[in-house]
């Protein structure tokens, strides 16, 4: 009787503490929005399911926040698919870079699928602002056709959105 309680009262704490982390989650995603913290909110995020994790198994629970761990971890795929269709076709271009700017171009490119990422979680998706995302992230690379951007946009933002909503 006395476990039962005391159980029950653990599952309390433990569903509080969920509450707060997706509330956690979504001030990180809002701060992502209107900042560029996309590499700490996953950070975070991670830390956030870890802990999560260890509650539970401390406890002695069976998970129950198996729905918010699927959550975080299809954003992660869907991230790693968003930059796989960024950098396809771009494998000439990234190679003429010079070593210094192969690496911001890359961290840049992540920044920017972190940026779709968040836009495709949104119930209303603009084309066009997933377009400038794109169109601001290829305009690193010097000497680019403006047309050849405008068109590679198009192009890998309709991917992005056949293929990932």
């Amino acid at each position: 009787m006395i476990n039962d309680k005391k159980t029950k009262v653990e599952v309390e704490n433990l569903a509080l503490k969920k509450k707060l982390n997706i509330e956690k989650l979504n001030k990180i995603e809002e701060k992502a929005n209107e900042k560029e913290i996309i590499p700490k909110a996953i950070s975070e995020q991670s830390i956030i399911e870890a802990n999560i994790n260890q509650q539970t198994e401390d406890i002695g629970l069976p998970l129950i926040t198996n729905s918010l761990l699927n959550t975080a971890s299809q954003l992660k795929q869907r991230q790693k698919q968003i930059e796989k269709i960024l950098e396809s076709g771009l494998e000439k271009a990234y190679n003429d870079l010079p070593n210094d700017k192969k690496e911001k171009f890359k961290i840049i490119g992540e920044q920017t699928a972190a940026k779709i990422n968040l836009l495709l979680n949104k119930a209303k998706i603009k084309i066009k602002d997933i377009i400038n995302l794109i169109k601001q992230w290829l305009l690193f690379i010097p000497g680019i056709n403006k047309y050849f951007l405008e068109q590679e946009a198009k192009i890998k933002a309709n991917k992005i959105i056949k293929n990932l909503k």
